[in-house]
């Protein structure tokens, strides 16, 4: 999602706030333009003021802050040639509606990014992201000053006179992951969500249990495996099947920011451990390949093939194993998107025939509309695949009315699954809106669409469900340990009515 004020969102700025070592950098406003030239035209370029890091950034968000740097000056370049292919188009509001809004809104999202990433291991900054996002035309065109995208680095840390320490231990060789065997077959606890309705398939427009029966799945999202991997284990999950009543757990397996591509040994095993988990308990599992940014997911095609390779090995067979093969594809088209789709799919297919695929949509799985774009771009191209769906976004505190009414319509033609939403506003912070949630939840429920909802976490964000500290326990069941956001969910799976108290 583009985590606009008005989109699907760019990022909740899922981040774990982490220790390590910091560069010193700071944020400073100079209103310079950040347009392109282009050379002996007089198409008018967007201007944009420049940000200028001064505050602390810990050294492992170094990239993920150039990441967002670059994408500013990205979002500069893809509005600069809207406005050259879009000369003399539309009315007397069209450059503002169409082009100088939706940057406003996406350069707003990107700069909150930049803010919580800085903010994992220090102080969050106010970058004055409503002042740095508005844009304007410089009408005779030329050239305008791109976004600086290096970051300081920090000073070289000074000798100290104490005591050396004992060599760190060699960490273990990697073991391949377990390609070539499938778990061993686990007897599903009776009255759990895959005893009650098994192997899943989509039916039109609705997921439907092994009767063929559609059915609506309402469950949680994980956080990155890596930021908080004391808040998803055997505790936790057996809490959200016996106390909460859920039926499913996403587990939002990052590919950049310290997931996948660090270590993909690591993070495969980790995943199918997790699933080994849930299949104990009964519980479906959303294998989601987590890719933000870059927000292309052909950039991580090889990656993506290898993985599900591993992992619909290691399940061959089971059923409660649903893959969602790019969590929110953002700066790319449908076309791109569809391509990746379409190669990775035969990769599952290959070990699981039978399962359920979740595709991301246009604009942070936001069915287009962050890009200005809707679902009539799905349907008039769809993945040529069966038990497929496509995957939607929201945050209740930032999306509403309108957003609401594209899903009515989109249902009716579309199979769709919420893979992530939250109460809060798109940063995945902020005030929780529970009549917006109960609205959403509503729509949900009578179109029978599943969802889940971000995040099984105790950080220090709202989106948390479990309060600060609770994952270095074992207690997860109850309303005690859990926050207004956890609460109003696992009332509202239980009983049908949200109530954060």
């Amino acid at each position: 999602m583009d985590r606009s004020r008005i989109t699907s969102g760019l990022s909740r700025f899922k981040g774990r706030w982490q220790v390590g070592a910091v560069a010193a950098v700071a944020v400073a406003v100079a209103g310079v333009g950040l347009g392109v030239a282009f050379a002996g035209e007089t198409v008018p370029t967007v201007n944009c003021p420049q940000v200028r890091l001064t505050v602390a950034v810990p050294a492992q968000q170094q990239a993920d802050v150039q990441r967002n740097l670059v994408l500013l000056n990205t979002q500069i370049d893809e509005a600069n040639q809207r406005l050259r292919t879009s000369a003399g188009q539309g009315g007397p509001n069209f450059i503002q509606n169409a082009i100088l809004g939706p940057l406003r809104d996406k350069r707003f999202a990107t700069i909150n990014r930049i803010e919580t990433a800085i903010g994992r291991n220090a102080p969050k900054p106010d970058l004055n992201a409503e002042g740095l996002s508005g844009c304007s035309l410089n009408k005779g065109g030329g050239a305008s000053k791109k976004q600086n995208t290096a970051p300081p680095q920090a000073p070289a840390a000074k000798p100290t006179t104490a005591p050396a320490s004992k060599p760190a231990a060699a960490k273990p060789a990697a073991t391949k992951p377990a390609t070539k065997a499938p778990t061993p077959d686990v007897q599903t606890p009776g009255g759990s969500p895959v005893a009650i309705n098994g192997q899943l398939s989509v039916c039109g427009v609705h997921l439907c249990n092994r009767a063929g029966k559609p059915i609506q799945l309402r469950g949680m999202s994980s956080h990155g495996l890596q930021f908080f991997p004391n808040c998803v284990n055997a505790d936790s999950l057996a809490a959200l099947r016996n106390d909460w009543n859920a039926d499913f757990i996403r587990l939002s397996m990052y590919v950049q920011e310290g997931g996948l591509e660090s270590d993909p040994t690591d993070f495969t095993n980790k995943v199918n451990g997790l699933v080994d988990q849930a299949t104990k308990l009964g519980l479906y599992a959303i294998v989601d390949f987590h890719i933000l940014t870059p927000g292309d997911p052909n950039f991580n095609l090889a990656r993506a093939k290898t993985f599900f390779a591993d992992v619909t090995a290691r399940h061959a067979g089971n059923t409660n194993v649903l893959y969602e093969v790019a969590n929110e594809p953002n700066g790319v088209s449908w076309t791109a998107i569809k391509s990746y789709a379409e190669q990775v799919i035969p990769v599952i297919r290959k070990n699981a025939p039978n399962s359920v695929v979740l595709v991301g949509t246009r604009g942070f799985s936001s069915l287009g509309l962050s890009d200005g774009s809707d679902e009539k771009e799905i349907l008039a191209d769809p993945v040529a695949f069966k038990n497929v769906m496509y995957t939607f976004h929201f945050y209740a505190a930032s999306h509403g009315a309108d957003r609401r009414a594209v899903v009515a319509r989109a249902a009716t033609e579309l199979p769709l699954f919420v893979s992530e939403f939250g109460s809060q506003t798109f940063t995945g912070d902020g005030r929780n809106d529970f009549a917006s949630t109960t609205a959403w939840l509503d729509l949900l429920k009578a179109n029978k669409i599943s969802y889940g909802m971000w995040s099984l976490s105790d950080g220090r964000e709202s989106n948390s469900v479990f309060k600060q500290g609770t994952c270095a326990g074992t207690t997860f069941a109850g309303t005690g340990v859990l926050t207004e956001a956890g609460r109003y969910l696992r009332s509202r799976i239980r009983t049908g009515v949200g109530d954060p108290h």
